[in-house]
Parts: C-alpha cells; structure tokens; sequence
C-alpha cells in the first residue's frame, strides 16, 4: 500500500479498520457501513487488510484483530484494538471533524 501516505494526510479525520478475512466480517462491514453513512464526507473510512498489506501492518505494530486507528493531517489521533459498536466509532471520529 505504497499510497497510504496519500490516505491518512487529508484534513479531513481518516478511520481505518485493519482486518483480516477470518474476523467477523459481516458484522464489522455493517457497522463501518453505519459509521461512514453518518459522518458523510466529513470523513473518510477505509478497510485495510492485514494479511494483503503485512508489511503496513507491521510497521504500524498491528497486533490485534480487528485494530482501528484515526488519522488527521497524517498523525494518529487514536488507536484501539478490539471490536467497536458504531455509535462509539462516530462519537470518537466527529471529536476531529
């Protein structure tokens, strides 16, 4: 993912989901579906794959599974590991809108 740079240095906030395809899929897709359809393009939420993107992973110490992390102007705002309903997921992404 040579353009991840390009991604996370918007001014706009940037969550990311890192995931791998044995995750809870399914429910991780609705609530990302949810989380982007409230915050519109006032942010941007992407999905990136942890096993087709190991070397990014690596290098951003992904451990955990699903690991969700904000972006703003090329800085992390905020990390956590584990799953997250939508509601906290928007609440934690209007914080830098």
């Amino acid at each position: 993912m040579a353009k991840f740079g390009e991604l996370i240095g918007v001014a706009k906030p940037v969550l990311i989901d890192f995931y791998t395809d044995y995750n809870d899929t399914e429910n991780t897709v609705d609530t990302l579906r949810d989380v982007a359809a409230a915050l519109g393009d006032r942010a941007k939420v992407i999905k990136i794959d942890i096993k087709k993107n190991e070397t990014l992973a690596e290098a951003l110490r992904v451990k955990g599974n699903p690991t969700f992390m904000i972006y703003k102007n090329g800085e992390m705002k905020w990390r956590q590991t584990g799953h997250q309903d939508a509601n906290t997921l928007i609440g934690l992404v209007q914080q830098y809108v």
